[in-house]
């Protein structure tokens, strides 16, 4: 198997990227400068020199058989990108081709805010975050799409590696002070970068029978705010007690989401079960691993 990882050096594409060549396939990736197109080849990652607004990977649509897209995007950059690929199968693929999988990142802040409402894969999406409105229309294009075998996983609150967003409290807590937008009560549906990896390489072996599927790609269970950041103070050594301010910009608002999300298609459809411990009971690991990441 053929795939293209579109944003496979960052947060999300590189650990997929990773685990897919674990598993034997072949795997390219964009890199925008040398260092990254080291960081790559070090990986056994073949790397494409460009970006997704250059013509650099465009050639390989041809003969691929899956893109990942885990790039981070607009809604009009969104669109463009899919649509490039679209008119790219179809003008350069040979008759008779199984259609290319496309398997989009969106993420489960689609679901909105509350604090009352279990959520799962299929619930319709009545209240998005504001900073993610657009990403339903995208899921329905890629899903709906006529060219491609289109496929959405949303990643919940990522954590593990280098921490991704969690990484901005993080570095507050080593400086001292444990400080983050949000209310008490909270509960945040979250995910390993490593487990989120083994679902989209999932996704990628079975796209052929799972295509127009969207996935919450989260663990099973959410998990208290107000737990974690104690426990951050202890992890840390920053002075306590923890506290919360209000949002200072759109961004801040999405991360006080609480999703009381429940998600199964995944696991019954592909036999996906996060194995990392949650972020609570790791987190002296994932503090440390964020430390040394430095």
């Amino acid at each position: 198997m053929k795939v293209l990882v579109l944003g496979g050096t960052g947060f999300i594409g590189f650990p997929a990227a990773q685990a897919l060549v674990r598993k034997g396939y072949t795997v390219y990736s964009l890199a925008r400068t040398d260092a990254k197109e080291k960081t790559l080849a070090a990986e056994e990652i073949i790397p494409i020199s460009g970006d997704v607004s250059s013509d650099a990977w465009i050639p390989l649509i041809a003969t691929l058989d899956v893109i990942i897209e885990a790039i981070t995007a607009s809604p009009d950059n969104s669109r463009s990108v899919f649509e490039r690929v679209e008119k790219a199968a179809t003008e350069l693929r040979p008759p008779g081709s199984p259609r290319l999988s496309y398997i989009y990142t969106s993420g489960t802040w689609v679901h909105g805010d509350s604090r009352t409402t279990t959520v799962t894969d299929t619930t319709p999406l009545l209240t998005p975050a504001k900073l993610v409105t657009w990403r339903p229309a995208i899921e329905q294009l890629v899903v709906n799409s006529t060219v491609l075998n289109g496929i959405v996983i949303r990643p919940s609150l990522l954590y593990g590696r280098s921490a991704s967003i969690l990484g901005l409290l993080f570095k507050g807590a080593a400086e001292g002070r444990v400080s983050w937008p949000g209310t008490p009560g909270g509960r945040y549906a979250v995910v390993h970068a490593d487990d989120l990896a083994d679902l989209y390489v999932l996704c990628a072996e079975k796209a052929s029978v799972v295509g127009g599927k969207i996935f919450d790609g989260s663990n099973p269970l959410t998990e208290s705010v107000d737990d974690f950041l104690e426990k951050l103070v202890r992890v840390s050594g920053a002075k306590g007690p923890y506290e919360y301010r209000e949002p200072a910009h759109l961004f801040e608002e999405a991360i006080t989401t609480t999703t009381l999300l429940r998600p199964y298609l995944a696991n019954a459809l592909l036999g996906w079960t996060p194995r990392k411990p949650g972020l609570i009971d790791g987190l002296d690991v994932y503090y440390a691993a964020w430390k040394a990441s430095l």
